[in-house]
């Protein structure tokens, strides 16, 4: 039997830059959380976060904030650590909102690729 592959479904290049952004929004208690989280595996329409400290679910809402630029996300799906008990979440842009952060992934030859 042949190797199996993921496939990925992802049409757009994505930058391997590391990102500390703010991230707000209302978690699956109904409660309001503002706190920073590392977004990395940038594109222009979303990213993967991690080290959030809240309970989310996929379809939530939250918005996020990076060098004075706010988009809202859309949670795509949620990976909850035992280890550490820290979320990661793979968010989407909404449009009409502008990615937060577009100026680096212009600057970023692999990404402009």
């Amino acid at each position: 039997m042949g190797i199996v592959r993921a496939i990925d479904r992802r049409n757009e290049i994505r930058s391997s830059s590391e990102l500390t952004v703010t991230v707000w929004g209302i978690d699956t208690k109904g409660e309001r959380f503002l706190q920073e989280a590392q977004a990395r595996e940038i594109s222009l329409s979303g990213a993967l976060l991690s080290g959030l400290e809240v309970e989310l679910r996929s379809g939530d809402l939250v918005g996020i904030l990076h060098h004075g630029k706010k988009a809202r996300f859309r949670i795509v799906w949620v990976r909850y650590s035992d280890e550490s008990r820290k979320v990661q979440a793979a968010v989407h842009r909404m449009d009409p909102d502008t990615c937060p952060w577009l100026e680096l992934l212009q600057a970023d030859p692999v990404a402009a690729e």
